[in-house]
């Protein structure tokens, strides 16, 4: 497995592990935003953009800032809005992210942007959140490849 595609796979692990009881999607065919959300919320994990490698040539190193988009779903309910809901996701996956800046090694150092929320869509009655952020994979490979 190429370093980018195991860099995705260990965000996606790390939003699950953040969220256990979140329907935790994404890179794959269940990209699309799905017209139904968990009632524990959603979480869709996005391929992103590694961008332009920063390159050194001796070694021949390449240097990612690999942007990760999340997009989130809540449900609001009657004691809880979607905005709330979606700030206590937002805070799992901060508080999983401090733990490990390194994805377990993969990475030199993982960071986030700000979130935007504000997004409200109907579902029949009910009213489901939105919100998105992108996580910034900093990290290394000895090919252009990945």
């Amino acid at each position: 497995m190429r370093k980018r595609v195991a860099v995705l796979a260990a965000v996606k692990a790390m939003i699950a592990q953040a969220l256990p009881g979140a329907d935790v999607r994404g890179m794959s065919v269940e990209e699309a935003r799905p017209s139904r959300v968990s009632p524990t919320g959603m979480v869709i994990v996005r391929s992103g953009d590694p961008g332009t490698p920063e390159v050194d040539l001796s070694p021949p190193t390449y240097w990612w800032e690999h942007r990760i988009p999340i997009e989130m779903a809540a449900y609001e309910t009657p004691n809880v809005t979607a905005q709330i809901a979606l700030d206590t996701m937002i805070g799992a996956i901060d508080a999983v992210m401090r733990v490990d800046r390194t994805l377990g090694g993969l990475a030199i150092y993982l960071d986030a942007e700000p979130p935007a929320d504000g997004e409200i869509g109907k579902t029949g009655a009910e009213s489901i959140g939105w919100a998105d952020f992108a996580i910034i994979v900093s990290y290394s490979t000895d090919s252009p490849l990945g």
